[in-house]
C-alpha cells in the first residue's frame, strides 16, 4: 500500500466532533507507550505525523488521521497508565465506549502489544472489550527488532494464548525500526477496509 496523503483531521472528545464522511475506519489501541505512534508513522512512511512521546498517556482524545482520502486511522487513548486521575480515566472510558459501540464506519481494530512481554491484564481486557462489539482485531506485536529471532515464536504463542485470541483474528509481528511486518499489516487492514 502506497500512502500518498496522510493528515490529522481532528482530535475528537465526543461523537459530535467525529468526521462526518462515510469512509471506513481502523481503530488503533494499546497501552500507553507501547509504540502506537511509531506504528502509525511507519505504516504511512512519515517521521512524525503521529507524535511520539516519552510521556505515557499523551493521547487523550480520539485522533482521526485521513489516509489517501479513502479511510481513517483512529488513534484511541492509551490505557494502563496510573498517573492519570480516576476522573480522567472515567472520561476516556465513556469516550471509547461511545466510539466502539456507536461508530458505523469502524471496520476493525489494531491492538498494539509489545512482543517482549506477556500481555497485561489491561491488554486482555482491551481485547475482550473490542470483541464484545463483534469487531475483528489485528494484534500488532511491535518491537520485533528488540528480541532474538529464536524467541519470536515463543513470544507470539504467549501473546495468542494469554489473550485467548479467536481464530479469525491475526497476530502480526512488527518492527517500527526495520518495517518488518508492514506489508502483512497493510494486507490485513485493507481486507477489513474493503477498499
Amino acid at each position: 500500500m502506497k500512502v500518498n496523503q496522510a493528515e490529522i483531521i481532528i482530535s475528537a472528545a465526543s461523537k459530535k466532533q467525529y468526521p462526518s464522511e462515510p469512509i471506513p475506519e481502523i481503530a488503533l489501541a494499546g497501552r500507553s507507550n507501547v509504540g502506537k505512534s511509531s506504528f502509525i508513522n511507519k505504516m504511512i512512511q512519515r517521521k512524525n505525523l503521529a507524535r511520539t512521546s516519552s510521556k505515557p498517556g499523551k493521547t487523550q482524545t480520539l485522533n482521526f488521521y485521513l489516509i489517501n482520502e479513502k479511510f481513517h486511522f483512529v488513534d484511541v487513548p492509551g490505557y494502563g497508565y496510573a498517573k492519570v486521575s480516576k476522573k480522567e480515566r472515567a472520561k476516556w472510558g465513556k469516550m471509547m465506549e461511545e466510539y466502539f459501540a456507536e461508530r458505523d464506519q469502524l471496520r476493525a481494530t489494531a491492538l498494539v502489544i509489545d512482543i517482549r512481554h506477556k500481555p497485561t491484564e489491561d491488554d486482555c481486557m482491551m481485547y475482550d472489550y473490542i470483541k464484545h462489539f463483534d469487531l475483528p482485531v489485528m494484534v500488532i506485536a511491535t518491537k520485533l527488532d528488540k528480541i532474538k529471532k529464536g524467541q519470536r515464536n515463543k513470544q507470539l504463542q504467549l501473546i495468542a494464548t494469554t489473550l485467548e485470541m479467536e481464530e479469525e483474528d491475526q497476530l502480526i509481528p512488527f518492527s517500527s525500526e526495520t518495517g518488518e511486518g508492514k506489508e502483512v499489516a497493510w494486507r490485513s487492514m485493507l481486507s477489513h477496509l474493503r477498499l
